[in-house]
Formats: C-alpha cells, sequence, structure tokens
C-alpha cells in the first residue's frame, strides 16, 4: 500500500519501468473515483509519454470493445463505478494484470460494498492500494484495504475485530496498537511532503472565531434545547445504536444554524456572522493579489456565496458533485492559468481529492468537518507539487456552539490515530453515547 505524498507519480514510474525491461509487457489497470479517470490519463500523457494509456468509458458496447483491446495498451483506466458493471466483461476475458492499483483506496473501506467485491475479482501480479487517508472512520477501513492488497494477511475481519480493533479503539491498548503497526509496517510506503519536498513553501493554519449575532443566537438555542430533548427520548426509547440517524440529523441542523440558517429556514433574513467573517477575508485576500480555494460541507451555502461574490465583483468557478469529469478538468486549469479568477468553491466531498490547484495560495474551510484528514486532503488541492508560494489556510469556528466542540474533537481523536499510523481522524461514529450527549450541552 503506497501512503504518501505524489502517489501517482510513483505507480507511474513503476509502470514505466516494467514496460521499459520486459519485451512482452502486460497492461495494467487503474481504478480510481470516477472524478479523476481522466486526471491520471492527463498525469500518465504529462510524466510517462512512452505509456500507451486507454480509458474505459461510453456506452456498454463500447466499454466491451474497449474491454477487449486492452493488451494492446500499457496502462488501463476504469473507475470503481463502472468496474462494478464491467465486472463480468473482465472475468470473460480472463485478464491477468501486471498491476492493479486501487486509487483513493478509502473507497473499498467497506469490504461488503460492489466496490469492493468486484475489485477483487480481478486478476493480477501486484496489487497496490493509494489513499492519503487509509482510516477515515475505523480501523476496519485499513482491514478492508488489506483485504485487496493481501487478503488474509490481517486475518478475517470477526478475528481482526477481537485482536486487534476493539482493543486498540475501546480500551486504547498501546500494546496492541504496537502490534498491529508491526504488522502492517513492511506494506506501507509513507512520506509525507517535507520529506519528498524540502523546498516546499511553508504552510500557516489560523483558527478564525466568530460569534454569532443575537437572532443566530437565538435560533440555535432554541434548536439545541429541542434537539438535546428530542435525541435522550429517542435514545430512551430506541436505545442509542438504533438511533444514530437522528443523532447525526440534528448534529447536521446545529452546524447548519453555524453557517447561515438560511440553510433551511425559509424566508431567514438576519444573516450569518460567519459568512459576514468569510467575506471579510475573501474581500481582502483578492484585494491583496491571493487566490482562494473554499471549502465547505454544504453544496448550498453556495448558493448564498455566490450573491456574494457577485455583489461584490469577484470571479468564481464552483466544483460540486454534479460537475462533470470534463467540466472539472476545464475548471481547474482556467483556475490555475487565469488571474482574474480569484475565487473556487470546492464541495469537500467532491473536490478534497484528485485536483491540482497550485494557483491559489489561501485555503477557507468554511465549516469543520468530522474528520480531520478529509480538510487536510482538501487543503493538499494547492499545497503539493507546483507550489511556489507559502499557503495560509482558514479554519472558521463559530464560538460557543458545536463546530469547537467538532474542532475539540478532532484535537482529541486525532491522538490515537498518530500513534497508530501518524493519519489524523476523528472516528466519529464509534463515539460513546456520553461523547455524543456533550455534543449537544
Amino acid at each position: 500500500m503506497i501512503w504518501a505524498f505524489g502517489k501517482t507519480i510513483q505507480i507511474l514510474s513503476v509502470i514505466v519501468d516494467y514496460v521499459q525491461n520486459v519485451q512482452y509487457n502486460r497492461a495494467s489497470l487503474v481504478v480510481s473515483p470516477s472524478s479523476l479517470t481522466l486526471n491520471w490519463q492527463n498525469e500518465a500523457k504529462k510524466f510517462a509519454k512512452e505509456l500507451k494509456t486507454l480509458v474505459i468509458r461510453g456506452t456498454l458496447s463500447e466499454r466491451k470493445s474497449q474491454i477487449e483491446e486492452i493488451d494492446q495498451y500499457d496502462l488501463v483506466i476504469t473507475s470503481y463505478d463502472l468496474l462494478k458493471r464491467d465486472i463480468d466483461l473482465y472475468r470473460e476475458k480472463d485478464y491477468q494484470f501486471r498491476y492493479i492499483i486501487a486509487d483513493e483506496a478509502q473507497y473499498l473501506k467497506n469490504s461488503n460494498t460492489q466496490n469492493a467485491k468486484s475489485i477483487k475479482k480481478i486478476k493480477a501480479d501486484t496489487r497496490y492500494a493509494l489513499t492519503g487517508t487509509p482510516i477515515e472512520n475505523s480501523l476496519a477501513e485499513l482491514w478492508s484495504i488489506f483485504d485487496f492488497i493481501m487478503p488474509g494477511y490481517l486475518f478475517h475481519y470477526k478475528q481482526f475485530k477481537a485482536m486487534y480493533e476493539t482493543p486498540i479503539v475501546k480500551e486504547e491498548s498501546q500494546a496492541t496498537m504496537e502490534k498491529l503497526r508491526m504488522l502492517i509496517e513492511p506494506f506501507i510506503l509513507r512520506r509525507n511532503k517535507k520529506e519528498v519536498l524540502t523546498e516546499l513553501p511553508d504552510k500557516t493554519i489560523t483558527v478564525l472565531s466568530n460569534e454569532m449575532g443575537e437572532e443566530q443566537r437565538k435560533i440555535y438555542l432554541s434548536y439545541l434545547a429541542q434537539a438535546k430533548q428530542e435525541i435522550a427520548e429517542e435514545i430512551e426509547i430506541n436505545g442509542y445504536e438504533r438511533s444514530q440517524i437522528q443523532i447525526l440529523a440534528a448534529l447536521t441542523r446545529l452546524r447548519q444554524i453555524c453557517c447561515h440558517p438560511g440553510l433551511f429556514i425559509e424566508g431567514y433574513q438576519d444573516g450569518s456572522s460567519k459568512l459576514d467573517q468569510c467575506m471579510e477575508v475573501v474581500q481582502d485576500a483578492v484585494n491583496s493579489g491571493h487566490k482562494i480555494l473554499l471549502f465547505s460541507g454544504y453544496t448550498s451555502m453556495f448558493e448564498i456565496m455566490e450573491k456574494e461574490l457577485k455583489q461584490k465583483g469577484i470571479q468564481y468557478f464552483k466544483l460540486t458533485g454534479s460537475t462533470k469529469v470534463e467540466e472539472r478538468i476545464k475548471l481547474v486549469d482556467e483556475f490555475n492559468e487565469n488571474p482574474e479568477m480569484k475565487v473556487f468553491l470546492i464541495s469537500l466531498k467532491a473536490g478534497g481529492t484528485g485536483l491540482n490547484l497550485t494557483g491559489a495560495d489561501m485555503v477557507i474551510h468554511y465549516d469543520p468537518w468530522w474528520n480531520l484528514s478529509t480538510e487536510n486532503q482538501a487543503t493538499d488541492r494547492a499545497y503539493r507539487i507546483g507550489q511556489k508560494n507559502n499557503v495560509q489556510v482558514y479554519k472558521l469556528i463559530t464560538k460557543n456552539s458545536i463546530e469547537e466542540k467538532i474542532y475539540e474533537l478532532q484535537e482529541r481523536k486525532a491522538e490515537l490515530a498518530n500513534h497508530m499510523l501518524d493519519t489524523k481522524t476523528t472516528f466519529i461514529h464509534k463515539l460513546s453515547k456520553d461523547e455524543i450527549m456533550n455534543l449537544f450541552e
């Protein structure tokens, strides 16, 4: 498993080395999120021009014809979504790839999904998993990735859970943590940016606090009291485990109020202190010649931001889950090259990985996400190879709110993952009942 900075280039170099040193080479298969398939092709054209590449796409009949011709190529690229649909075509061909590469391997974190089941059916000499976040929520995700690259190495999941996951997560057993670390370390190649790029400029992270205005605060406190009572009753009746959806819904509402009550209160006109603060930062940055990546977990927040940006005459792009693959590439290229395009609004989930946006030198996280690793991945869209300027990162946190508690939770829970794998995570769905109820204080 490669868990490092510059994963794409590392894998391309491995494939190039293989192609150059064998007489009759076989194709290698990259499986990635749909949004990154063309990115892989572009990176291959840029850094490995000698490779003959094929992106599997189009209608079913077109994909069938392409799969029939894979032995004519060095690098074949498809998406997790298409692999699920086409798995029978691959199995009919019974092709043995040289390498199979699972890009953004956190897509395999649930071993019961079709993503995971399909890719494990592909034959290959060697398997690689590429990810910047090997653990997002639980150690079960790490097990699932290893079940792809080395089936059986970490035992069956029930045995792994009893031997490692439960003692580490529930009991915080340092001895068990060290045993698991020793098992996996020989198969993980990990490097961080400062090890790979000693010339990379500085990155400064600043937490900017804001206080809700009177009306916004009234709404927040009213909903907080209501949600706390309803969740307590829900847990009393149905139990903690069966109340997860209701708990998440309540927490989501509180987070939305911090962002802007207008996200779900029709006709709300009183504004948002966080939005005011964000627009002030954006305006000052634009006036100073900076280019900004502005991330939010709520795409509906962008509609409110867009009105503000238009009023201020600030040019922007927007990328969400509905943005087509081809359009993503065009937007990224133009943003990096066009000095007049100052702001890129990006959905945290849709645009947090696989994009090279070194044209920006400022990153704003409008709302904190449960997993710090997800925020870090998003920040790395600007802080990566090709960045020449110092990068300023702002995290906007609403005081005396659930956002402060999420931030504190990130800091506390990160210690476990740091000891385990030097990554950042919150294990949000592993929180105890007391920890959950504390979020409603």
